[in-house]
């Protein structure tokens, strides 16, 4: 399920993986700490949804039994998961005082992955055998929590991303940028903020995301400079949709949604010339997307996240890419490279591509 690159093609040197993306959990993995790991992932989920992590993390501690009554909490089970996340070593409590703990500190900074695993595939991976048989299929038994997915994915945008971005940004001029796959538009409305007379579009497949968006384009007093389009980016690219209101955009930037613009094979090499047929005056591309560990690279350790999103995309069967396939359809569809960075995640990188 991989996309390779020809072989005869030569690449520009590539800069090396970041030393940190080797990662610290140890292979082979034991039974005790997949298991503990398991059970501590849930209990970084719970702490996150329940607004914990959020107080924790901006005042360091709080107290337990203000929390609970503010709230309307379940006491007993609150001092359960507390006493789970202490076990862990995230937070120390003594009597009603909960603290976070520099490995606390450490995911509540790593929340959205958990967020995205946790919330957002934990039915998808917990039907793996039922998916192998075929007695499940994925997209019609089984399905993402695509909230969960779109929250955890901003979440690790504001807490791993957003100053990678931000740089990456201020080397673009932009009169009118969309993002694809924008979600409920938080970012794409800092963008505007920040840029004195921009414009933004954004565009997401999600009607309950839209109209979300679309409230927190109003809350920030961007009505008559930020519009949301419910739309599937794919019928924007390959069908052509919305074009009227897409003339004008001049930058396009879209994170992890690449590879299922790419998932299918027949399409797959005519999605980027396609996307500068729908975006006619676009100029710049900021493109983000994970890529396909390097094979027989990192054997004995891994980081966050990469093996889930290898696996999860496996059972929904959407197919990765590799660093070199992405660079060989950036080539093809005539987008120069004109930055890459690391981003966030391990073997994620962030585009800035120029059309020719």
């Amino acid at each position: 399920m991989t996309s390779e690159s020809s072989p005869n093609l030569h690449f520009r040197e590539m800069e090396p993986d970041p030393a940190d993306w080797k990662g610290r959990t140890t292979v082979p993995v034991g039974a005790s700490e997949a298991f503990n790991g398991y059970i501590a992932a849930h209990v970084v989920f719970g702490l996150d949804r329940l607004g914990m992590l959020d107080e924790l993390d901006a005042h360091g501690s709080l107290r337990v039994s203000e929390f609970v009554q503010r709230g309307s909490l379940d006491e007993q089970l609150v001092h359960a998961l507390l006493t789970a996340a202490e076990s862990f070593g995230y937070l120390t409590a003594t009597d009603d005082l909960a603290t976070l703990t520099d490995a606390g500190k450490e995911v509540a900074l790593m929340r959205g992955f958990f967020t995205w695993s946790v919330g957002g595939y934990g039915k998808v991976l917990s039907s793996i055998q039922p998916l192998a048989t075929g007695d499940l299929r994925y997209g019609v038994d089984v399905f993402r929590d695509e909230a969960m997915v779109a929250l955890g994915s901003g979440q690790s945008h504001t807490f791993l991303m957003s100053s990678i971005f931000e740089d990456a940004l201020a080397d673009v001029e932009f009169g009118t940028i969309a993002d694809l796959g924008s979600g409920v538009a938080n970012r794409l409305c800092r963008v505007v903020k920040q840029h004195d007379g921009s414009r933004g579009v954004a565009i997401d497949i999600s009607l309950p995301a839209t109209r979300l968006a679309r409230q927190n384009i109003h809350e920030h007093g961007l009505d008559d400079r930020v519009r949301a389009i419910q739309a599937d980016v794919l019928d924007v690219v390959m069908r052509q949709k919305h074009q009227s209101e897409l003339a004008d955009i001049d930058t396009v930037m879209s994170f992890f949604l690449l590879h299922d613009l790419l998932a299918d094979p027949a399409t797959r090499s005519s999605v980027l010339p396609r996307m500068r047929e729908a975006f006619p005056g676009v100029r710049t591309f900021l493109l983000a997307d994970t890529v396909i560990r390097p094979k027989d690279t990192y054997q004995n350790s891994l980081p966050i996240f990469s093996a889930g999103y290898e696996l999860a995309h496996a059972l929904m069967g959407i197919p990765l890419h590799t660093r070199q396939a992405y660079e060989q359809l950036f080539a093809d569809a005539g987008l120069r490279i004109r930055r890459v960075v690391p981003f966030g995640a391990a073997h994620t990188w962030l585009y800035t591509l120029d059309c020719d």
